[in-house]
């Protein structure tokens, strides 16, 4: 889904694809150097995928219950801290690093209508403090994805010495809402943070892409010290997404390139710390939906997210 608060834009045609294909095959076989100004974009739909890695243990799918009507309940507080997460090994090449994952939206936002429909302040306006997420035709959550790849995420990343924070574990009724997941990537001092989503678009919209944050100031908002970096580490993961899954970018956003600049996002828009969102893919596209309802490719995804914050934060 357009995650945490927003209407999807309307879909924008490709710009200088081949040029950009060109230059994110390069990046998902090769690696990259610093911080990169251009577009980039991946092979055509439907590329053979990568061999895969071990698999972790995967989350049981859980079916999408509909959203109810509002309660009418007083929203409560949701728990201030993250979800406790042990640290890395003693060595390796993220030792002394801190990653922050956030997993999109929370298995029971939709029991819980009221608490996460309040507005909260996210620097230039206010926003929901959450939404429910979307899920695919067959009834597999979007949330429920989000949490499977973190956790894989979490092991592959934790493997190379980094410590890593989750932003809630499925511990929590609902949320947590989107300026609290910023500030627990702030407050933890993360050398990287990632939002795990997947998208809810039309048929026949399909492939990934990374949203970064765009330059944004006002109010508790100001993005001028992240953006560099935060594009940065979106182009790795972006490229390495490729090379790891076999899926192309995104063919409705983006012009291709898998990259996606938002100014409207509270998570983005509030964090002191190198940031991005990764739509894995839409889940109401059948051919799409198979992929990301598949373990083996939910492996993949997290290999090639964790590639490319190992890349970014090796430099």
């Amino acid at each position: 889904m357009r995650h945490d608060e927003s209407v999807p834009p309307a879909p924008r045609r490709p710009a200088l694809l081949a040029a950009a294909t060109l230059t994110l095959l390069c990046l998902g076989l090769a690696g990259c150097g610093g911080a990169s100004d251009t577009a980039r974009s991946g092979p055509g739909p439907d590329g053979s995928a990568a061999s895969s890695p071990a698999s972790a243990p995967a989350s049981s799918p859980g079916p999408a219950s509909p959203s109810p009507a509002h309660t009418g309940r007083a929203p409560s507080k949701p728990p201030a801290s993250p979800s406790a997460s042990a640290p890395g090994t003693s060595s390796g090449p993220l030792s002394g690093k801190t990653v922050v994952i956030d997993p999109g939206h929370n298995p029971r936002n939709h029991l819980h209508t009221a608490e996460i429909g309040r507005q909260v302040d996210i620097g230039t306006t206010h926003k929901e403090c959450d939404t429910t997420g979307t899920s695919t035709n067959s009834g597999y959550a979007e949330a429920e994805f989000t949490l499977d790849v973190s956790h894989r995420l979490r092991t592959l990343l934790q493997a190379q010495g980094a410590k890593v924070v989750l932003t809630y574990d499925n511990d929590r009724p609902f949320g947590p809402c989107v300026d609290e997941r910023a500030r627990i990537g702030n407050e933890a001092g993360a050398d990287a943070v990632v939002s795990v989503h997947a998208d809810g678009s039309a048929a026949g919209n399909r492939g990934f892409h990374v949203i970064l944050p765009a330059s944004v100031r006002g109010g508790g908002a100001d993005t001028s010290k992240i953006v560099g970096p935060s594009r940065d580490l979106g182009t790795r993961i972006a490229g390495l997404f490729v090379r790891a899954t076999g899926s192309a970018p995104s063919n409705y956003i983006g012009g291709n390139t898998g990259l996606d600049t938002r100014k409207d996002l509270g998570g983005l828009n509030l964090s002191t710390v190198p940031k991005v969102f990764i739509e894995c893919g839409n889940m109401r596209d059948p051919k799409d939906a198979a992929l990301l309802t598949g373990a083996g490719w939910r492996q993949k995804a997290a290999q090639g997210i964790a590639d490319g914050i190992s890349s970014f934060l090796n430099g």
